[in-house]
């Protein structure tokens, strides 16, 4: 996770009523004006970013007292660097921002800073000056590839084994934390990592990557760890086509918890699913109207993440949201 310090790991998710605005912070928020909010996403790559970006609408909506000015940055970190800047300018109350990549924001959060609008970081940290924001509210990635690792430690780590690794998209803030967090979980073990390439957190990418794993080193694969469903989705057609048995030749765990990651957990090709909540509208939305009303918040706020076995993932189907 981002050096957010000892207070990212002290802090947990905190319920924030969604109460009316008083006047306060950039452009005031007072009575019941309208708060509007400039939301930089990071694109549409996966199935979970699509389930993050419609918490997200549907918090930010005009019901709840919101404007919103929604751009996706097709995972271009300039890209979201000008809509940032877009968002400056328009003037908005208030700027949230799930980063592409953890560099590169100094200078706009400055711009920002400098114009009174406060920024909350969503989903992704980031590598800048802490004072420049407000507050991030996200998942805990380091302790989700933690929780991977420990799976894999446990059921692979006492015999030889030969791991894979798709990466997520290169230089964010999941890729670099679920890979220190699984590293740290399989020390010790019997798990050699043969190759670790970027799937770029898609499905496509995470196949293409598979396809050149399984050409290079064939049946001498025995476990793959993707960074997120969608890759390891990929990778299945891959194994497939390969003539190997998904979850049976190549044991999988992957980290989102999407309905079609533990669907096909459910379905005995991928072993095991660690979750990571991406229904973190209310709370960010919440948080966006304490900080316009000048109330007092925390520096993180972190989700609750489960992880899945094929039992649970049956269990937990029929009622998923995303």
């Amino acid at each position: 996770m981002k050096k957010l310090g000892a207070a990212l790991a002290a802090v947990g998710l905190m319920a924030v009523a969604l109460t009316g605005c008083s006047a306060g912070g950039a452009g005031g928020g007072g009575g019941d004006k309208v708060i509007t909010v400039g939301f930089a996403q990071t694109g549409s790559e996966s199935g979970w970013r699509a389930a993050n970006t419609q918490s997200m609408k549907e918090a930010f909506s005009s019901k709840n007292g919101f404007k919103l000015i929604f751009n996706a940055a097709d995972n271009k970190p300039e890209n979201q660097i000008a809509a940032v800047h877009s968002f400056i300018n328009q003037g908005v109350d208030a700027i949230v921002i799930a980063a592409v990549v953890t560099t590169g924001w100094d200078d706009v959060l400055k711009e920002a800073k400098d114009a009174n609008i406060p920024v909350i970081l969503e989903d992704r940290t980031i590598d800048a000056d802490p004072s420049l924001y407000a507050s991030w509210i996200g998942d805990d990635f380091k302790k989700e590839g933690e929780t991977a690792g420990s799976w894999a430690a446990k059921t692979v780590g006492s015999t030889p084994t030969n791991m894979v690794v798709l990466e997520g998209t290169t230089g964010s803030a999941p890729a670099i934390d679920r890979a220190k967090g699984f590293s740290s979980s399989i020390g010790g073990t019997s798990i050699t990592t043969l190759d670790s390439q970027t799937g770029n957190f898609t499905r496509a990418d995470g196949k293409t990557v598979m396809e050149g794993f399984l050409q290079k080193y064939g049946k001498k694969i025995n476990l793959l760890f993707a960074q997120n469903d969608d890759m390891g989705l990929g990778a299945l057609d891959a194994i497939k086509s390969a003539g190997l048995t998904p979850g049976q030749d190549i044991k999988i765990v992957t980290i989102d918890g999407t309905k079609d990651g533990l669907t096909a957990l459910s379905n005995g090709e991928f072993n095991y699913v660690v979750e990571c909540n991406p229904l973190l509208g209310e709370q960010v939305a919440s948080v966006v109207k304490d900080v316009i009303d000048g109330k007092k918040v925390e520096k993180a706020y972190t989700a609750k993440d489960l992880a899945f076995d094929q039992a649970a993932a049956k269990e937990a189907l029929p009622t998923r949201k995303y």
